[in-house]
């Protein structure tokens, strides 16, 4: 089914563009034609299948279950919030203060904000389809583990001492509140089928609006990597697996920013060219998740010695994720 996609980019680039397919511009215009027709076509019906499914689901109800549930149960569900919801790094944060207001740890509330931009069904959707399901499941278990370990690790340094006034308070305010016993219940209501499919659209033409663009640079920069990039460059130099070349990937996507969405056609071309799977995951983590970007959002919610923090365990994780990643490839 898939070979469609390929098919028309070879129509649109060979036939009725008249490149020729020997050119690095053919090759690139190709590249750029399949990933985003494959793409778009994706996410306008997957999303619409998964928001489906998610059309119950009731973000203040998740947010009080998780209030009341044990910590380490609290990790993995924060965790797993924040991979089945698709908030990028900036929409995390209203999220985060109403998690916060609701009296849950910081280090369940992180697990969440460091989850979320990670994993969404969209990022999801492409890597199974770009790169196939085992990469896949290995990204979303990677994904889950850093804001599992990363949340457990905030709460043993007491990481909410460092949260601004106004949020401690309000962690403080939502810790007593949830202490005391509550009668009053609220239920999510239940959609009707015509509802869910409304909330379906809305949502699909919602996300699609968000992450087209990133889609469009995301693909371009992979096709510009995958057509102009000298054959054998990036193997030459960051493929050998040097210890050095993962931390170095990681501080590279520091200044840059993406969502999950854009990145991904990047980390295709850069597999591709050589670049090991490890060095490769860990420049994509730190450029979605450790962007300058998304630290000046969060320091609304948290003191500098927070977001220190939080930034110093991001490169660690990352870095330790794609040493492991390149020492057990060949067994994998």
């Amino acid at each position: 089914m898939l070979g469609i996609f390929s098919d028309f980019a070879s129509w649109f680039t060979y036939t009725i563009l008249e490149l020729s397919p020997e050119t690095k511009l053919g090759d690139a215009v190709h590249f750029f034609i399949e990933d985003v027709s494959k793409i778009f076509v994706l996410l306008l019906f997957m999303i619409y299948v998964i928001a489906l499914m998610r059309a119950s689901l009731n973000v203040e109800t998740v947010r009080d279950y998780l209030a009341r549930k044990h910590r380490g149960v609290g990790y993995l569900m924060g965790s797993s919030f924040g991979a089945i919801t698709p908030f990028c790094s900036c929409s995390s944060i209203p999220i985060f203060l109403g998690f916060t207001s609701a009296g849950i740890p910081v280090g369940i509330t992180m697990a969440f904000l460091i989850t979320s931009p990670l994993i969404n069904e969209v990022a999801v959707l492409l890597l199974m389809s770009l790169l196939g399901w085992k990469f896949t499941v290995l990204y979303v278990v990677i994904g889950m583990a850093v804001g599992i370990l990363g949340g457990l690790f905030l709460d043993a340094i007491k990481a909410e001492r460092w949260l601004q006034s106004f949020a401690a308070k309000a962690l403080e305010r939502g810790q007593s509140q949830t202490q005391e016993p509550s009668n009053s219940v609220l239920k999510p209501k239940k959609l009707s089928i015509k509802e869910r499919h409304q909330f379906a659209k809305t949502e699909s033409f919602e996300i699609f609006g968000r992450v087209w663009k990133w889609v469009i640079v995301g693909v371009g920069l992979g096709a510009a990597l995958h057509g102009f990039v000298p054959d054998g460059w990036i193997q030459e130099h960051l493929g050998d697996g040097q210890w050095w070349s993962v931390p170095a990937a990681v501080l590279l996507g520091i200044p840059l920013y993406s969502n999950a969405t854009g990145v991904i056609p990047v980390m295709e071309s850069l597999i591709v060219n050589g670049l090991p799977i490890g060095t490769t995951l860990a420049f994509c983590m730190s450029t979605v998740a450790a962007s300058f970007p998304e630290f000046i959002l969060l320091k609304q919610v948290m003191q500098w010695k927070l977001l220190a923090t939080l930034f110093a365990l991001l490169l660690v994780a990352f870095t330790l994720v794609g040493w492991l990643f390149n020492f057990f490839t060949p067994f994998l």
